[in-house]
């Protein structure tokens, strides 16, 4: 099976990108998925608009965006997460993260 291609893209003035970055590494253990992690930092407006970047932490497995948005506003700033209860987190949980890899993984399957 091909490799699940991961974009982490976050602003280095966001607190919570080193944790989201543990969290995901932990979600693919779990799912026993090996994948390398490109990191980019997004550091202007003009980048942020370029990689449709919707703030810190931002995770592309396969170019998919686990939490997608409505919203056209890229800036380089931090994110909010809409979690599973409801409840409004600068990070996005476990489990969002292990139903974003296991659909990557399923995607690849299929195609």
């Amino acid at each position: 099976m091909e490799a699940l291609k991961i974009r982490f893209l976050y602003t280095e003035g966001c607190p919570s990108h080193e944790e989201a970055l543990e969290r995901l590494r932990e979600a693919l253990a779990v799912e026993s998925v090996e994948a390398n992690i490109e990191l980019k930092r997004v550091e202007s407006f003009d980048e942020a608009e370029r990689e449709h970047y919707s703030g810190s932490p931002t995770i592309l497995i396969n170019g998919q965006d686990i939490c997608p948005t409505q919203s056209a506003h890229y800036a380089p700033t931090c994110r909010a997460y809409v979690l599973e209860d409801g409840r409004i987190s600068p990070l996005p949980s476990l489990l969002m993260m292990r139903k974003a890899i296991r659909d990557a993984k399923n995607n690849l399957k299929e195609g």
